[in-house]
């Protein structure tokens, strides 16, 4: 699958804005969203083929928004990537149980977010 369009999720503008940067200048289509439900509308309505979403959200967080997009016949098959400053094994884990494919800890590299697209490309 050749990733063209990708859904950035985080709702500290900084990081937001960092990412669709390094995605956009790597020649992406780039959408985003600033809350785990906006994520979801977003996720359903453009079916990026990649989502960076971070997991410390206000109204749904990152967990509960990937578990409703796996559950979802529409979004199922898009990959997640977490991208968060939660750095325990316990997260990772419990990420991959809620249906992530990857897991980057800020801060990150622009590398770190452009192998994992190149991961799922």
């Amino acid at each position: 699958m050749a990733i063209k369009k990708i859904l950035v999720v985080d709702d500290t503008p900084l990081y937001l804005n960092q990412i669709r940067q390094i995605l956009s200048d790597a020649g992406y289509e780039v959408i985003s969203a600033s809350s785990g439900t906006e994520a979801l509308e977003q996720a359903k309505k453009e079916l990026p083929d990649l989502i960076f979403m971070d997991i410390v959200m206000p109204e749904m967080d990152g967990f509960a928004a990937c578990r409703a997009m796996t559950k979802n016949c529409e979004t199922k098959d898009i990959p997640i990537a977490f991208v968060s400053s939660k750095d325990q094994e316990a997260d990772r884990v419990w990420a991959e149980l809620q249906g992530a494919k990857a897991y980057i800890t800020k801060p990150y590299t622009a590398d770190q977010i452009l192998e994992q697209v190149e991961m799922f490309d």
